[in-house]
């Protein structure tokens, strides 16, 4: 039976890119997104979506909370699931690219270089650029396609925040426990050092945050201690969180 064929690396790559993307709650053979990939990779509906719920049980974020998946992960699941979490960089990119492969060949979007720097060669440029769009993807989609702060779900204002700047750690970059749904006022403030969050998740406002108008009043001080909303995967590393109050927020 086709069915019980083995799974091909390609195959779980764009298992593992779905599972990346979409909410636990869309894990099921119904979700359109699930039945076009499996038409594509000539598996039905109902065996990709018990393949997602398989990973799901590799990631403890899922089962601590007692959501279990189903159990049945294989041992090239556990390989691969190893694999991501060793070297996100590549992987996010491997599985965008598999997931992409159907696809017309276009020209690379032109968007702002995020301090990759001169000198980069045009494929690993093209990877990176791939990486974070699955990045963005895994971290809106832990947070529910929400800001995690403020609760705005306007797709056109949210942001996946690194936590530790592009820059400064390659390996953490497409890393979703390095990333934060916020919106883009809170995603620059971020980004600048004028807040941070404290070890429990609570914002904290830098005293160079200039608030001397009405809606910046609102927006931070107001805000002040308010918790993140817990995203259903990829909880932000505490490490990276202690890295930006040391290093990023201007105390």
């Amino acid at each position: 039976m086709a069915e019980r064929r083995p799974w091909t690396r390609a195959e779980l790559l764009v298992a593992f890119a779905l599972y990346l993307k979409l909410p636990f709650g869309q894990l099921h053979a119904r979700n359109p997104e699930i039945a076009a990939q499996a038409a594509r990779i000539d598996r039905s509906p109902g065996a990709l979506a018990m393949k997602l719920v398989n990973i799901a049980s590799l990631d403890d974020s899922i089962t601590r909370t007692g959501r279990s998946g189903l159990r049945n992960a294989s041992n090239a699941d556990r390989a691969m699931w190893a694999e991501m979490q060793s070297d996100w960089p590549a992987f996010t990119a491997a599985a965008e690219a598999v997931l992409q492969e159907a696809d017309a060949p276009a020209a690379p979007e032109a968007v702002a270089d995020p301090g990759l720097g001169e000198g980069r060669d045009e494929p690993t440029l093209a990877k990176s650029r791939r990486g974070q769009a699955l990045f963005r993807q895994t971290v809106l989609s832990a947070y529910r396609n929400q800001c995690a702060l403020t609760r705005l779900a306007e797709p056109q204002l949210l942001v996946a925040s690194h936590i530790i700047p592009w820059s400064e750690a390659p390996q953490m970059r497409l890393n979703p426990r390095n990333g934060i749904a916020l919106n883009a006022l809170h995603d620059k403030a971020f980004d600048r050092g004028l807040i941070t969050f404290t070890e429990d998740l609570r914002l904290q406002i830098s005293p160079a945050l200039q608030a001397d108008s009405e809606f910046a009043n609102h927006a931070f001080q107001t805000r002040e201690g308010q918790q993140l909303a817990i995203p259903d995967k990829f909880a932000p590393d505490p490490d990276a969180l202690t890295y930006h109050r040391d290093t990023v927020f201007l105390a």
